[in-house]
């Protein structure tokens, strides 16, 4: 798995920008102002769509999601979008991050969340 993980962001880096806070087009891809997400409750198979502008917190659950960049091709190259998320989990005695790092719309198990009750994708920049 993380052999598969380095693959992918060795393949992949070319194409994104620098950092999360990076505000320019680079390459083919062009920012945005919000993130649209989708979370899935995997207790109560609750799905929702959450709309996560940059650098404000967004809540699903015990999850605190905050999107730092987000970019989308244009209309002429092939849909994808890419987003940096930090994923902070509230519940008592959790210490770790469990998540932090890119994720593509058009490549959703590439780079996932592992979580126990959750499941967060990304599906369009804004």
């Amino acid at each position: 798995m993380m052999r598969r993980l380095v693959l992918a962001a060795l393949l992949l880096a070319p194409l994104l920008p620098p950092g999360p806070a990076s505000a320019q087009t680079q390459g083919n891809w062009v920012p945005a102002r919000v993130a649209e997400l989708q979370a899935l409750d995997k207790v109560t198979a609750r799905i929702s769509v959450l709309e996560a502008p940059l650098d404000e917190v967004v809540r699903f659950g015990t999850l605190e999601i905050r999107v730092s960049a987000c970019h989308r091709r244009p209309p002429d190259d092939p849909p994808d979008s890419a987003a940096w998320l930090e994923v902070r989990d509230t519940r008592p005695g959790a210490t770790e991050v469990p998540f932090r790092g890119w994720m593509f719309a058009a490549s959703p198990g590439l780079n996932m969340l592992e979580h126990p009750v959750y499941d967060l994708r990304v599906l369009a920049c804004r």
